[in-house]
């Protein structure tokens, strides 16, 4: 029996059992028309829900001026009043321009407050001067800055342990 099937197959050259090619065709037909026709549907869809979106808008008021009909759109010449944050128009030509600022205020001198004196500096000149006098540190546990006071009394101590002589030509 095995070999009478071997046979057959062997003179037939493909097996009558599959799918006609007429069902796959009906098959990638019906497929077809189904996603045209849900296209269809959802395009008219959200055409109804923007007609309904534009007649129930509330009104505006009257001190505004109103430049176009729908409140939905912002005119190129109203982007600048547009409160921020605002929509990005380039994302790429934006976020590029952002990174040239900031590296230009990274690398360069400039005020960040002239009234009070402060300033900026570049990195490199920053990891220099740090390098140079070291980082700002507090004082020991325990030690107490000097005053008036401590050192007119002889209270006030050195680094060392050893104290201060009082202070001379004060009056108390």
């Amino acid at each position: 029996m095995v070999d009478k099937v071997k046979q057959d197959a062997a003179t037939s050259g493909f097996e009558r059992r599959d799918l006609t090619s007429r069902s796959v065709y009906t098959f990638l037909g019906a497929l077809a028309v189904a996603v045209i026709a849900v296209a269809v549907l959802l395009g008219g869809l959200y055409r109804a829900m923007d007609a309904f979106e534009r007649a129930h808008q509330p009104p505006q008021s009257p001190l505004v001026q109103q430049t176009q009909a729908d409140t939905r759109e912002v005119a190129r010449d109203e982007i600048t009043t547009f409160p921020q944050p605002r929509l990005e128009r380039n994302e790429r030509l934006e976020i590029n321009q952002f990174r040239v600022q900031e590296e230009q205020t990274l690398n360069s001198y400039g005020w960040v407050d002239q009234k009070a004196g402060v300033v900026r500096i570049p990195i490199d000149r920053a990891m220099q001067l740090i390098a140079q006098r070291g980082l700002p540190t507090t004082p020991k546990v325990g030690s107490v800055p000097a005053s008036e006071t401590r050192v007119e009394n002889g209270q006030t101590q050195r680094p060392d342990g050893s104290t201060l002589p009082p202070a001379k030509g004060k009056k108390k």
